[in-house]
C-alpha cells in the first residue's frame, strides 16, 4: 500500500513537472521570459488585497460547478452540459429577482427565493440531458453540448429582447438590480462571505455524500458497472437521473451566485467558462472530492494571475488555460501509465 502511494505521488509530480516544462518551452517559443512570466502570474493572483479578493470571487462558482460534476462523474456520466445548467440557474434567478424587485417581499427573502429558483433552473436543464440519455439513448456529451448552445442563445435573446435595458440591448447585460438584492459583501470589497460559505458547504456535503453514505455507494456502483448494479437491485436509471438533477442544482446555484454576488444582473457570458473549468478540476483530482477546494483555488489563482500577461508580455490571458489543459492531460496520461506499471509490478 505504501509503495502504491509513493508511486502515485511520483506520477502526479512527474505530470506537473512535465506540464511546467512544456509551458516553459511555449513561453520561450513566443519570446516571453518564463520565470518572469510565472512571477507575474503569482503577483497577479496574490500581489495585492484586490487580487486575492478576485481569486476568492472566482473560486466560489468554480467550486460549485466542480462539486456538481463530481456527482455525475461518480455515476459514470460526462455531464458536459454543466455550463448550460449554470446559465439556466442565472436566468431563473434573474427572473425571480425581476419579478419581485420593488414588491413588498423582504429583500432577504427575494434573494433566497432567487437562489432557490437558480437551483431549480439548473436541475430542470440537467434533467433534459438526463432524459435524453436515459429515455432517448442520446449520449450525455452530445446532449449536454447541444443544450449549452440553446442556453447561450436563450440568454442572448433575453438580454437583447424582453429583458433589455431601457431603450437598448447591450452586451453589458440587463439592468442591474437594486443593491438591496445583492448578497452582502465585506466592507469596501466585492467579496461575499455568503457566497464563499455556500460553496465550501456544498463541496463538504458532496465529500460526505460520496464517501460515507448509502446513496454515494450506489452512485459509484452505477458508475463502475451499471449492469452489475442493476442485477444487485440498484435502480440504475433513477440514480443516473438523480446525479443529473443534483449536479444541475449545484451548477444552477453557481449561476445564482454570479447574479446575486458578482454581476448583479444577467450577462450573455454569465457562466464565464466555469462549467468546463470545473470538469478539468474534477478530472485533475481523479474525482476525489477532498482535493476539490485546493485545486479549484489553484485554477482560480491561475486564471486571475494570468490576466495581466497581455499588458506586460503581450501574451493572451488564455495561457492559463493552456497550462491547465496540459496539466490535466498529462495527469490523465500519467494515471494510465501508473496503472499499467502497477499491474506489471
Amino acid at each position: 500500500m505504501k509503495k502504491n502511494l509513493w508511486t502515485n505521488i511520483g506520477f502526479q509530480v512527474g505530470a506537473l513537472v512535465l506540464a511546467l516544462l512544456i509551458a516553459t518551452l511555449i513561453l520561450v517559443a513566443v519570446g516571453a521570459p518564463p520565470f518572469k512570466t510565472y512571477a507575474s502570474i503569482i503577483s497577479g493572483a496574490f500581489g495585492s488585497t484586490n487580487n486575492i479578493e478576485e481569486v476568492l470571487i472566482t473560486w466560489s462558482p468554480l467550486l460549485l460547478t466542480t462539486a456538481g460534476v463530481l456527482i455525475t462523474f461518480s455515476a459514470g456520466l460526462w455531464n458536459i452540459g454543466v455550463e448550460g445548467q449554470m446559465t439556466l440557474g442565472a436566468i431563473f434567478t434573474t427572473w425571480i429577482l425581476r419579478l419581485l424587485q420593488g414588491s413588498s417581499v423582504p429583500p432577504a427573502l427575494i434573494i433566497v427565493l432567487g437562489i432557490l429558483a437558480g437551483m431549480i433552473g439548473g436541475a430542470l436543464w440537467a434533467s433534459l440531458a438526463g432524459a435524453l440519455k436515459t429515455f432517448g439513448g442520446v449520449n450525455e456529451i452530445f446532449g449536454g453540448l447541444g443544450l449549452n448552445f440553446v442556453s447561450t442563445a436563450l440568454t442572448i435573446y433575453l438580454v437583447f429582447g424582453p429583458w433589455k435595458r431601457p431603450g437598448v440591448g447591450s452586451m453589458s447585460g440587463t439592468q442591474p438590480f437594486d443593491q438591496a438584492l445583492w448578497l452582502p459583501t465585506l466592507p469596501k470589497t466585492e467579496l461575499s462571505l455568503w457566497a464563499l460559505g455556500i460553496s465550501v458547504l456544498v463541496i463538504a456535503v458532496v465529500y460526505i455524500l460520496l464517501r460515507g453514505t448509502h446513496i454515494g455507494l450506489r452512485l459509484k456502483a452505477v458508475g463502475k458497472n451499471p449492469k452489475a448494479a442493476f442485477l444487485m437491485g440498484v435502480p440504475t436509471w433513477q440514480y443516473s437521473m438523480f446525479a443529473f438533477l443534483l449536479c444541475g442544482a449545484f451548477a444552477g446555484l453557481s449561476g445564482a451566485i454570479q447574479v446575486t454576488s458578482v454581476y448583479h444582473r444577467l450577462l450573455p457570458n454569465i457562466s464565464n467558462g466555469y462549467g468546463f473549468l470545473g470538469l478539468l478540476v474534477a478530472m485533475l483530482i481523479n474525482y476525489q472530492a477532498i482535493w476539490a477546494a485546493p485545486i479549484a483555488f489553484f485554477f482560480a489563482a491561475l486564471n486571475i494571475g494570468s490576466v495581466q500577461l497581455q499588458i506586460i508580455y503581450k501574451l493572451d490571458s488564455s495561457f492559463a488555460g493552456v497550462f491547465q489543459d496540459l496539466l490535466v492531460l498529462l495527469v490523465l496520461i500519467g494515471e494510465g501509465a501508473r496503472q499499467r506499471f502497477l499491474r506489471k509490478g
